[in-house]
């Protein structure tokens, strides 16, 4: 529904379903003009605080809607819409991206010993007959196996880098930029290179800031392009 609120300002919900109304979208980008934002959750349900005279659009793979005036849209019963996407793309969308949480969990089952490594330490033991509190010999023996540890730690490091490298390329795939940007060949491989975002930004951005980096990214880039460098003399 549309709740009023003071001033100029009101709440729009709503739920966004495919073409036939079978089941609702996630991911799906609301825009108002006035340059605020959101994603339906995994019920398809929005919600955003626009300006009464702005106006919404809807954006799912890389299409988007025409706009939809914030002043037409029923305050009772909210704002719904059906959009058209085609069988086509939703198999692609299925087949493209692969299960990143599956390989994550998969690729922990197959280097457990060297994901839950520890560095040995210390273990006092009592060897009984009086003789009190002694020291674990098979602890020593592990302290003093230096570059053992060394490796195991430097391998258990490259396994969760590797681990997190292959996150960022879950969320900053190919596919996804180049439905953002319709850039393709060697200037898809520039932009992938030089805008690679960081693991924690990755792990932390909602899928409408993802979208949005992408978005401003790729401006960046067309001046970079409008813009060669100058020797200068």
């Amino acid at each position: 529904m549309a709740v009023r609120a003071s001033g100029q300002e009101v709440t729009i919900r709503g739920t966004v379903f495919n073409m036939y109304k079978t089941h609702p979208l996630q991911s799906v980008s609301v825009v108002s003009n006035s340059g605020r934002g959101t994603t339906t959750d995994e019920n398809g349900n929005y919600a955003i605080r626009v300006n009464e005279s702005d106006s919404l659009s809807f954006s799912y793979l890389g299409r988007a809607t025409q706009m939809f005036a914030v002043k037409d849209m029923n305050n009772t019963t909210g704002f719904d819409i059906a959009l058209h996407v085609s069988p086509t793309v939703l198999n692609e969308v299925r087949v493209a991206p692969r299960n990143y949480h599956m390989d994550s969990l998969q690729n922990r089952r197959d280097y457990q010993k060297s994901f839950d490594y520890k560095k040995p330490g210390f273990a006092l033991t009592s060897p009984g007959m009086g003789l009190g509190v002694g020291l674990d010999l098979d602890a020593l023996i592990g302290m003093l196996k230096f570059k053992e540890i060394r490796r195991a730690k430097a391998f258990q490091s490259r396994l969760i880098e590797d681990e997190e490298d292959k996150f960022v390329d879950h969320r900053f795939s190919r596919y996804i930029v180049k439905k953002v940007t319709h850039l393709d060949g060697t200037m898809l491989d520039s932009f992938m290179v030089a805008f690679r975002p960081s693991y924690h930004f990755a792990k932390t951005a909602n899928d409408y800031d993802f979208l949005d980096y992408i978005k401003l990214a790729y401006e960046e880039f067309q001046l970079g392009l409008e813009k060669p460098d100058r020797k200068e003399n």
